[in-house]
């Protein structure tokens, strides 16, 4: 079995590369441009060992044949079993002449390399904008339906999908995906398409309103999304069907998807308010619009109204100003209904279906959040603090370390990633240098204190300068004293990650800033120094020692240039806190979240930022200490010891979280209980 694919690098196509390499055998070949090859070594490093089949082709999707060796054809004609066509343009907002040039030449091309090397089976990964405005239900068994086609995208996916179902000289099948969105498990997404383009907005509302605040929206129709991870499993499947040949398949949701709805659920995974719709579906339907002309039909009323210059002029000044193009609030629902018992029917049995949405909308946002939201890139300020600067990481293979390095990144920065393990730094770097950015890998055991001065070494030597130091590593015991007293040694791990192992780096960085006149340390504390919460003595107590030192130090080296920054961080989602499985329903920042108050350190270098939480608390211990301890007793006795804590076989299982707990966890929200 052999596969030639276009578009491997692509978003679905390195899924799609990714399910040939696990579940198929036979050489896997893949088209690449000349100037893309470091883009395809990067995946190779990513799809593992099997990567080893995986051969590329030189070629380029706007020549005739696609460009290849006609030497290379010869030799590998009839041996090429499925032709996979992946390499088009999927964006609402691209123009006339790239949808022209990628998705119908680009089509025609890659039909007459296939003939050439009399492929088995041309797969043409087309849309389900190729229906148009197609109004009510397009099924699998329907293409040409007399649908208008409003925009460059819509005609050119249309036109390609009719180029292979009427040119094409070997068998064909054809994919028609929904709205593409990120990896059901990681969020993983390659660029702003889509309910994309709305998460500015939900971080905006997000960040100035809180969640509960009542939001009127409007219905706007249906819409139909879908992970990749999905499409990409289910072409793999699909192609490998045997007489499915001159079929097309559908890879949408299954059950309707109002776009409000869709937007309300990624709201929730961002924290900001949700959208209420008074007038609806179920309102509206009472009025037999149906029996209106087309024309005059509310949808496309609105539609027409918002195609105006007037209407356009009002977007781009108000939405547009978010990202959000004004083509896409025009097209932000379908007027389709997308079919797909066919396809369900032929998935039956696989195990592949459509995940809900609602069980990965974190994820996805959470994605976008720290590596897709390009908002500091247009930060002069921040630019033009961080821009050509090196920025050394601790912790950086994940969590708020990972989320730091890609917004200094997006910033113009170098972020320089220190963790134990070596290949999920490596993920990292491939990710920042992907968008065009710049990083480096020192793998380091910062519980090595030797280590750590062999570290420090290397940083003042391989590296033109340490601008920033951040102190991001850390080590988090939930645990009573009662539960410790033959525990010691959780009180010398933290301090020896989180205090000594902290001060080392900085002791064996101060003499190359010295040198330099000038660098900035952030501190990675935590809201626990502030509000003493029960339970946290061991980890408390070392991020504690590491304010006392860095408040020392500080007035010590600020002559050389040197300054410190300590952030009293609030409960942030991150892998460090997962044991804890009461914090699954607590309130807490996201690890974007908690980036951005590291960049406001490097920024604006305070001596402090705190939350407004974090200092009612340290004011209620100077002004009421024994009200405090009664209160953070009550929570002692709301809040057990988790099974981890308890060396109970039950700590990976869910823990019940009783009201008491969720009210109490909501008013402080932020402090580690």
């Amino acid at each position: 079995m052999a596969y030639f694919v276009t578009g491997a690098t692509g978003f679905i196509g390195r899924f799609l590369v990714q399910e040939l390499l696990d579940h198929r055998e036979g050489e896997v070949f893949v088209l690449v441009r000349p100037g893309s090859r470091h883009r395809l070594d990067r995946l190779v490093r990513r799809w593992g060992p099997q990567a080893k089949r995986v051969t590329p082709v030189l070629g380029d999707l706007g020549e005739a044949a696609l460009g290849v060796d006609p030497a290379w054809v010869r030799e590998h004609e009839g041996t090429i079993d499925h032709f996979f066509h992946l390499a088009a343009v999927y964006d609402m907002t691209a123009s006339d002449e790239q949808n022209e040039t990628f998705n119908v030449g680009g089509t025609r091309n890659a039909i007459e390399l296939a003939a050439d090397l009399d492929a088995g089976v041309f797969h043409q990964v087309s849309s389900i904008a190729a229906s148009g405005d197609h109004e009510g239900l397009w099924d699998e068994t329907m293409f040409d339906v007399g649908q208008g086609l409003p925009s460059p995208y819509h005609r050119t996916k249309y036109e390609s999908e009719r180029i292979v179902r009427e040119e094409s000289a070997v068998p064909w099948r054809v994919y028609r995906p929904s709205m593409v969105i990120g990896h059901s498990e990681t969020g993983e997404m390659d660029k702003v398409d889509g309910p994309y383009y709305f998460f500015p907005l939900l971080k905006v509302l997000r960040d100035f309103l809180p969640s509960w605040t009542p939001l009127v929206g409007v219905d706007l129709g249906d819409t139909n999304v879908v992970p990749v991870d999905y499409v990409a499993k289910a072409i793999d499947h699909l192609a490998h069907l045997p007489g499915r040949d001159g079929e097309a398949f559908h890879l949408v949701n299954p059950e309707p998807q109002r776009t409000v709805d869709v937007l309300n659920l990624f709201a929730t995974a961002a924290g900001a308010p949700r959208l209420a719709t008074p007038v609806d579906r179920e309102v509206t339907k009472v009025v037999p619009t149906g029996l209106l002309p087309r024309f005059a039909r509310p949808t496309s009323l609105l539609k027409s109204a918002l195609r105006t210059p007037p209407a356009q002029l009002a977007l781009r000044e108000t939405v547009g100003r978010l990202g959000i193009p004004p083509e896409v609030v025009e097209h932000a629902s379908f007027p389709t209904t997308y079919g797909a018992r066919l396809t369900q029917d032929a998935l039956s049995g696989s195990g592949i279906a459509v995940p809900d949405l609602e069980s990965y909308a974190e994820r996805v946002f959470g994605f976008w959040e720290e590596q897709l939201d390009d908002s500091l890139s247009r930060d002069r300020r921040t630019v033009k603090a961080l821009e050509g600067r090196t920025v050394v990481i601790t912790g950086g293979s994940s969590g708020i370390g990972a989320a730091t390095a890609h917004k200094v990144a997006q910033a113009g920065g170098i972020p320089v990633l220190v963790a134990r393990g070596k290949d999920k730094l490596e993920v990292i770097k491939d990710a920042i240098e992907a968008r065009g950015g710049t990083a480096h890998v020192f793998p380091c055991d910062l519980s090595d204190l030797e280590a750590i001065d062999d570290l420090a070494a290397r940083l003042s030597s391989e590296l033109g300068s340490v601008d920033f130091l951040v102190n991001n590593a850390g080590r988090s015991i939930r645990r009573s004293l009662k539960l410790s007293h033959d525990r010691f040694h959780d009180f010398e791990r933290t301090m020896q990650l989180n205090y000594f192992g902290a001060i080392r780096l900085v002791i064996g960085l101060l003499p190359r800033m010295r040198e330099q006149k000038h660098g900035h340390i952030v501190n990675i504390s935590s809201i626990g120094v502030q509000t003493s919460p029960p339970r946290f003595s061991a980890y408390v107590a070392s991020k504690a020692a590491l304010d006392a030192w860095s408040n020392v130090v500080s007035s010590e080296v600020v002559g050389d240039g040197i300054t410190f920054t300590t952030i009293h961080m609030p409960l942030v989602k991150t892998p460090m806190i997962a044991p804890t499985k009461l914090y699954d329903r607590f309130p807490t920042i996201s690890p974007a979240q908690a980036a951005d108050m590291v960049v406001r350190g490097l920024v604006d270098r305070p001596h402090e930022i705190n939350t407004t939480l974090g200092t009612m608390g340290a004011l209620a211990h100077t002004l009421a200490p024994r009200a405090a301890f009664r209160v953070l007793h009550l929570a002692y006795r709301v809040f057990p010891d988790s099974a981890a804590a308890r060396g109970e076989a039950k700590a990976h299982q869910p823990e019940p979280t009783s009201t008491q707990q969720l009210v109490l966890a909501r008013l402080t929200r932020g402090v580690h209980w």
